[in-house]
């Protein structure tokens, strides 16, 4: 498709899709800790919560660039 194989489209979407859509997470739960006035604390444990999984993801992605280089 427009000169580009499956697995260039499939690393793309994993990596910038994927990004886009923990961005859009942040957002939503950034929304959710100010409707609930979860305060300082509330956020942080809500946010610490979330980024457990963003961690690992990211985590995964620069070990996969450093064992590529």
């Amino acid at each position: 498709m427009y000169g580009f194989t499956e697995e260039q489209i499939a690393s793309f979407g994993l990596t910038f899709g994927l990004g886009a859509f923990m961005l859009y997470m942040v957002f939503i739960v950034a929304q959710l800790a100010w409707e609930a006035k979860a305060g300082k604390f509330g956020a942080f444990v809500i946010f610490l919560g979330l980024a457990f999984g963003m961690v690992g993801f990211v985590a995964k992605y620069l070990i996969q660039w450093i064992l590529d280089i």
